[in-house]
């Protein structure tokens, strides 16, 4: 599950991205499936682990997918397909689990899609 986090509206609507951990390319917060969440939910909490995201609402239904290389520890790469869900978020923390880990920075659609690596999420950016 993904978190497509946004703030504003109109041409003024910025996007949330943070760097992964391991190679520091721009993404969007995203993970595993949570036993007794829901996946909305499950992309809300790892927009706060990921980014900070203290108070945002998720969609309920999602706004789209696409898939990435997942990297194992042993090097392996795997492709894993996740379901996008927007959140809009209402007031982001400095102190959330990852901040030592990660970036994040905020950028208009145009900014983000030229941003990510994956084909389908640069997609996702250009509709929005």
């Amino acid at each position: 599950m993904a978190a497509l986090c946004h703030r504003g509206e109109g041409d003024g609507r910025e996007y949330l991205l943070v760097t992964s951990r391991g190679t520091a390319r721009w993404i969007i917060p995203k993970g595993w499936p949570i036993r007794g969440l829901k996946a909305n939910e499950t992309a809300l909490r790892e927009a706060w682990e990921e980014a900070g995201v203290k108070k945002g609402k998720a969609t309920r239904d999602p706004v789209g997918t696409y898939t990435y290389q997942k990297r194992q520890d042993s090097g392996w790469e795997f492709p894993v397909e996740t379901l996008v869900y927007s959140v809009a978020v209402n007031d982001l923390s400095d102190d959330f689990p990852e901040a030592h880990e990660r970036t994040r920075r905020w950028v208009k659609a145009d900014t983000a899609a030229e941003l990510v690596n994956e084909p389908e999420l640069k997609s996702i950016f250009r509709s929005q």
